[in-house]
């Protein structure tokens, strides 16, 4: 097995360890409710924070808003900051907090306490546990969203019985055989659905997009036709489905908790990386982390 698979079988036992450290002490740097927050990252991890910004904030626990780390609004102010960075290496993510010292107080939630992210951070949240090897990024980004969702009192068990499901059942018919994909959220599983089509991208160089799923039907659904699938993240919007149905594209249904929906799709990025005879593990163009130079 590569890497890529061993790490995405093992993330329900990696949610259950980081919602069971949700409420102790190496939580406690989190947010709180009513702060306002900034959420950041890159690549995997700016999905992620988009979708723990929309859980937050949609369940009224404070304004939150989620960025790209390289484009923070300095002119904003905000009571915290939380950095996701599974390597505690990235050069935006790093140049950001140290903008930041003095003005908001900052969290990293890393995978790896033993980089620069420990001095440019004012508190640190260790997922050593959920480390990856491979460079393209599963159980890290979910374990961390985990975490995060577990703090907010928005995490259950059934949430892990869903990705073992994911893990266990088999990936819907022709699949493997798409020439494209279309992922879509609503709320905070946009974020997952710019994920979804970034993990296929990296893992296996399909051709995927991904929208809110209000938007498709503004353009993006001309794309689809016989050959192509459109991926739904949670519950769709009225008549979308038909409407994809009707074009003769194939419509994925999100039955599975979206997280957990996410594993399904980790899982068909893997599936066609091996019909492709490509190595997951080592992306082409891509690095474990993003070191400029001079940084």
């Amino acid at each position: 097995m590569s890497y890529a698979e061993t790490e995405t079988v093992s993330q329900p036992a990696c949610w259950r360890r980081a919602a069971a450290l949700a409420d102790g002490p190496e939580a406690a740097a989190l947010p709180v409710a009513g702060e306002r927050i900034a959420v950041v990252g890159c690549g995997t991890s700016f999905y992620m924070a988009q979708a723990y910004a929309g859980l937050r904030e949609g369940s009224g626990q404070g304004e939150s808003d989620a960025f790209a780390a390289s484009e923070f609004p300095f002119g904003r102010r905000y009571d915290r900051v939380v950095a996701l960075t599974r390597s505690g290496t990235t050069t935006e993510v790093l140049e950001l907090l140290e903008r930041l010292r003095g003005t908001s107080r900052t969290v990293a939630v890393t995978a790896d306490p033993e980089t620069p992210v420990r001095a440019a951070a004012d508190d640190l949240v260790v997922l050593d546990f959920a480390d990856e090897r491979s460079v393209v990024q599963t159980r890290f980004a979910t374990t961390a969203l985990t975490l995060l969702r577990a703090h907010l009192g928005l995490h259950s068990e059934a949430v892990v019985a869903d990705a073992e499901t994911a893990l266990a059942g088999p990936l819907p018919d022709g699949l493997l055989r798409s020439t494209q994909f279309s992922f879509l959220g609503r709320g905070w599983t946009v974020g997952l659905a710019h994920e979804a089509a970034l993990k296929m991208k990296e893992a296996s160089l399909s051709w995927t997009e991904s929208y809110p799923a209000m938007e498709y039907r503004h353009g993006p659904i001309s794309i689809s036709t016989a050959g192509t699938a459109t991926w739904m993240f949670g519950e769709a919007p009225e008549g979308l489905a038909e409407q994809v149905r009707a074009t003769g594209a194939q419509w994925v249904d999100g039955a599975l908790d979206p997280l957990a929906d996410l594993v399904r799709v980790q899982r068909l990025a893997l599936a066609r990386a091996a019909a492709r005879g490509l190595d997951p593990d080592l992306p082409r163009h891509l690095s474990r982390s993003v070191v400029l130079d001079g940084s």
